[in-house]
Order: structure tokens, then sequence, then C-alpha cells
């Protein structure tokens, strides 16, 4: 008997119907299928990009399709759901939408959205040409109009009594680039009163037996309620915690399967795998009743990872992927809806989470486009684009969190972009000082360069001084320092420390320098006594961490220096190791 063929990894794969058919590797998310069912016939789900959004829904498509009946036990051998079918397996007639590929630039914006609909609209009438009659095909390919091709559809399959399914992934990408690009005005426009993207929605109300649309944030769904008001947001309903993302148990089952099968090396130790992704990739929490419990990967980060592990033997050199480093314009844009309106105060939450890892919200589960700048309303943006988590409950509020450090050189890349506007930094020269601060213990240099670029920050915005702008400045660049994992605010046995410096010795053992840094502020106006009182709370933080277990094993094989900074608003005023 033939082997079977060791599965792909299917990174970068957005089809279930691929990634089943041309055998590559499938976490089983089927045994949701029912639970969605009984939810209800027409649900919203937000989850951040890169959490196999695009590969579920298609494998709803592949599931109710009724055209698709004859691959089932193809597409679904093995899985939880071909021992366990529903009555609605393939009992639709599907229509899937990508909103995603609809085309989003300024110019032409009806005529770009109605010319991706109706070439969906004709795929679909051509995949159901055996259930309706030739005039109505026809009559569905001659229309040049997509809603009009819809109310066509809707006529016969009325008549007929089929059962049709709206399948949409990305329902929000094609406005919240509007957003982004053209401000809310144009976007109130599309999704108000006869603009055209919300009569598609009273369409899809009246049409569809089940719907079911996924995305990134919850600015669509608000501004469309009145027109399409038959929805339920199930984003943070505690049954589908686990719907999208990897759980650990998943992960670790995915890896011992490649090293079982020979494509991981023999040795490969994956419970340290696990541990060195798991800074990085994991720690996502999408409903209260969960954050005491396991918590979620990003799926492309995991496999990004794995494939590296794979062709290469080792972890890839950059832990994160060039294509989410990219992902930090999604803060940029964040910053920037509306423009200049109320920018400084966005900035601001920014700047706090930023240095602080946290922030204290009440989660809005939808909002208008105009109300996109309120406080509350951005800081939940920031949660639904995947930029913060749950971390835990706080009465009728929930302290936010950033995820992890792949989103934290996210958060630290914009601040840096964001501060080089008004001090320029010499990014060559901080690397070499950086390489010194590592292999010869020389610091001191590296630190009067960041502190000099932050006092020419603040003399151009003075009223950013501040203990938060200060540690998020100093963090910002401290994290380009890559032989490191920056851990600001660890936990430690004694207390939380600013800056622990950890090496990052299984790439780099060569590192003979290891560094806890405690940054204090005092206002422009403090005595001398008052920075001397700082510098003395400084020495005892440094020496309780020095003595701290976690540390000593962390640091090991490195010379651990302790140095305390105290700054009287934009200046240093004490800058010193301490034994």
């Amino acid at each position: 008997m033939e082997k079977a063929a060791v599965k792909g990894i299917p990174y970068g794969v957005a089809s279930f119907e691929d990634v089943r058919s041309k055998n590559r590797y499938y976490i089983d998310k089927t045994m949701y299928l029912p639970l969605l069912e009984e939810a209800s016939d027409f649900l919203f789900l937000i989850r951040p990009r890169r959490f196999g959004k695009s590969v579920f829904v298609s494998m709803m498509q592949a599931y109710y399709d009724i055209a698709m009946a004859d691959r089932f036990d193809t597409l679904f051998d093995g899985l939880w759901i071909k021992e366990h079918p529903t009555p609605l397996k393939n009992a639709f007639q599907v229509i899937y939408f990508d909103f995603s590929l609809a085309g989003a630039g300024m110019e032409r914006l009806e005529y770009t959205f109605n010319d991706y609909c109706c070439a969906e609209l004709d795929s679909f009438i051509k995949q159901y040409k055996d259930y309706y009659d030739e005039s109505t095909f026809e009559n569905v390919l001659a229309e040049k109009d997509a809603a009009s091709k819809l109310r066509l559809i809707n006529a016969e399959a009325r008549r007929k009594k089929y059962l049709l399914y709206l399948i949409i992934d990305e329902y929000d990408n094609f406005t919240n680039v509007i957003l982004s690009e053209g401000g809310k005005e144009v976007f109130r426009n599309l999704t108000h009163a006869s603009g055209f993207y919300r009569e598609y929605f009273k369409i899809f109300k009246a049409m569809f037996s089940r719907i079911f649309m996924i995305g990134v944030s919850p600015v669509t769904l608000d501004d469309l309620t009145s027109g399409y008001n038959i929805g339920w947001n199930i984003s943070q309903d505690p049954r589908f915690n686990y719907m999208l993302g990897f759980p650990e148990s998943d992960v670790r089952t995915m890896f011992q399967y490649y090293k079982d099968n020979g494509k991981l090396r023999a040795d490969a130790d994956i419970e340290a795998m696990l541990t060195e992704m798991k800074p990085w990739y994991n720690n996502y929490c999408f409903a209260e009743e969960y954050t005491d419990e396991e918590r979620l990967y990003n799926c492309d980060m995991v496999l990004y990872y794995l494939r590296h592990q794979v062709a290469f033997n080792r972890p890839p050199k950059e832990m994160v992927d060039m294509n989410v480093r990219t992902d930090y314009k999604k803060l940029q844009m964040l910053a920037e809806i509306d423009r200049g309106n109320l920018k400084e105060k966005r900035m601001s939450v920014i700047e706090e989470i930023s240095a602080t890892g946290s922030i204290v919200m009440t989660l809005k589960t939808s909002f208008p486009a105009e109300g996109v700048t309120d406080e509350d309303n951005f800081r939940s943006l920031l949660y639904y684009y995947g930029l913060l988590t749950m971390k835990k409950s706080l009465g009728r509020r929930i302290e936010m969190e950033i995820p992890n450090n792949c989103v934290k050189e996210q958060y630290w890349s914009f601040m840096r972009d964001y501060f080089g506007r008004s001090a320029r930094v010499d990014m060559t020269a901080l690397q070499d000082e950086m390489d010194q601060m590592s292999f010869d213990g020389d610091w001191m240099s590296l630190i009067n360069r960041i502190a000099e670029a932050y006092k020419e920050n603040s003399s151009v915005r003075d009223s950013i001084l501040g203990e938060h702008n200060l540690q998020g400045f100093f963090k910002a660049y401290l994290a380009l320092n890559t032989l490191y994992l920056v851990e600001p605010e660890i936990e430690l046995n004694y207390g939380y420390s600013d800056f622990l410096m950890l090496p990052d010795k299984a790439r780099y053992p060569e590192i003979a320098h290891s560094y806890i840094l405690e940054l204090k502020y005092v206002k422009p106006t403090a005595t001398d006594a008052e920075v001397e009182a700082k510098s003395t709370e400084a020495d005892g933080r440094l020496h309780q961490y020095a003595n701290d277990k976690i540390v000593k094993r962390l640091c090991q094989g490195t010379r651990l220096h302790l140095l305390k900074v105290v700054f009287r608003g934009a200046e240093i005023a004490l800058c010193s190791e301490i034994s």
C-alpha cells in the first residue's frame, strides 16, 4: 500500500477547497457548524486579520453548497462534521462575496463595487444554471446592475422555493478603506439614506434564508443597522471564542505530525518551540468568560514559523513575518481617521498603550462612523483590529493588553515613525551603539543618544512630557535591538521592572551583557531632593530585581548591568550603573 504524502503547510492559503484537495494540513473547525446554525439565521463575526477567517467561511461554503454535494465525502473526510452532519448539509445555493476584492479606490466607487458584484453574480447563475429557466439565466447575465441581478435571482428562487445562503468575507473592507482614505462624510453618503452600499443590504435582508458575514470592525455593521437589522453579532459570544485561531493543543498536535513524518528533525524539541513562539504569537482572547482560560495563537504566524523550521531546521531569524510588519499601518489609519479631529487625544491613547502595555475600556460592540473618533470607540477599534486583547474583567469595563511581541513591534514601529517627525535619530549610529551595548557592555552612548532625541522631540511638543511618554519613547528605540527581547513591565517576584533586556541566547549565544533599566521621571520644576528620592527608589527596585530567580535564569551566562536614569522634564538629571 502506497504511503500517503506528507501534508503541505497551508501558509498563505485562504481556500478550504485548496487545503483539502491539495493535501494540506487542516486544523478541524467543523464542529462549530451546528453551533452557528443554532445561534441564528443571520450572523456577524468580527476577528483580526490572519486568524483563518477566509479558510473558515470557504469551509462553510463547501459544506452548505448544494453544487458541492458530490464532493462532500472527499472534502470532509476525517473531519468532525463528516460523522455528525446537520440537516442543512448541501441544502443551499450559495452566493459568496469577498469584499476585499471589490476595489476601494476613491475614484468611481460605485462602479468598481458594482463591477465586482456583477462578476460574482454571473458566476452564481452559471454555477446553478440547471436550476433556472433560460430566460432568467439570460436576463441575469444581460443585466449590468448588480442590485437588479440580485432581484432577478431572488424572484425566481422564491418562486421555485430555493434556499439561498449569503456568505460575505471581509464585509467591512470596502467601507473601512473608504473611511481611512475619504473620511467620514464619504462613508456616511455610502451607508446612509440612498447610499448604494446600503441598498444592497436592504435586498439581502429579504432575499436570503441564512447570512454569515465576517470582518475586522463593527463600524459598517452599525451604519447599516436600520437597513439591515436582523443580524446577531457573535463576536464576544463565548461559544465561539476558539472557533478561529489556534489553541496550543492544536499547534502541538500539528508540530508533532510534522516531526513524526520526518519533516522536523528527529531531535526537534516541540515544547521548546512552543515556548519560543508563545510570547510572539499567542495570548488572544475574544470572550470575557475565557480571560483565565487557554489563549489563542495567530494562525498565519504559527504557519510562518513552522514553514521555516521544516525548510531550514531552525526558527526564523526574524520572528515577525514581513507581511505582518506592514500591519502597523493600521495604527496610522486609525490615528489619522478624520484627519486632525481629536488626533492628539487618539495619539495619547496609543502612547499610553505603548508605554504600559495595557489600557482599561468599555468595549463597544458597534458604533456609527461619525463616532469612530470617540475615545471608547477608538479604543474598541484597537481591540477589533487585533492590536489589543482581553486581559481581565473589571466590573463593567475590561482591561485590554497588547497581545504579544509581534503586536508590540507594530506599536513601536508606529511610535518611531511618529517621534521621527519631530526628532531625527541616526539609525546607523544607533545600531552600532546597540552592538557595543550587547557585546562590549558600553551602554552609555546608546542611552545618551535616545535621551537627546527625546529632548529634541519634547522641545517640539512640550505637552507630551510625562512618565508614559518617556517610557514609550525609550521602548520604541530600545526595541530595535533584536539581540534582546525587550520586556518592559515584566512581572517579577518583587514587582514590575521598567525594562528587562533579555538576551536572545537561542539565536545569539555570543551576547555577553544583559540589562535592567529603571526609568524615573520628575517634573521640570522638581528639586534636587526629589531627583535624589527617585534615584534611591530606583536603587531599591534594581537590587530587588537582580535577586529575582526569573532574572537570574534568563540572564545566565551574561554580565547583568543595573541601570538607573532619572529625567527632570526632558533633561537627564542622573544616569548611572549601580553595583
